[in-house]
């Protein structure tokens, strides 16, 4: 009689155990996105590579340049205004890139006209 009231108490367990399995599987991926999220997004090469390892932070962007390369997380601007908001810091890049591409040729070319002003 023990031995069915254990047995019968593990059935009624299991489903509780499959819903806890379940739901922080579901809660890991959704979360492993979102820690990429935090990573570069942007991606920049300087015409002029600075000295050493710096931090630029332009319009609450924060930038890591290491000699001519530099990067930064996502911002919500459009890839082409990020662009010459970092060029306005540092000078003209010859590339300038998003998870999605590199900025077309026009649109690097009007990026680096704000480095003019």
């Amino acid at each position: 009689m023990i031995a069915t009231n254990r047995s019968s108490a593990a059935r009624q367990l299991f489903p509780a155990i499959l819903a806890l399995v379940g739901t922080a599987a579901t809660f890991t991926a959704t979360a492993m996105p979102a820690r990429a999220a935090n990573g570069p997004f942007y991606s920049a090469t300087l015409t002029r590579p600075m000295d050493g390892s710096q931090k630029v932070i332009q319009k609450g962007v924060l930038w890591k340049c290491e000699a001519a390369q530099c990067s930064a997380p996502r911002d919500t601007s459009r890839p082409v205004i990020v662009c010459a908001r970092l060029v306005q810091k540092v000078g003209p890049v010859t590339r300038f890139a998003t998870p999605a591409g590199d900025l077309a040729e026009q649109d690097l070319a009007r990026c680096n006209e704000a480095a003019a002003d």
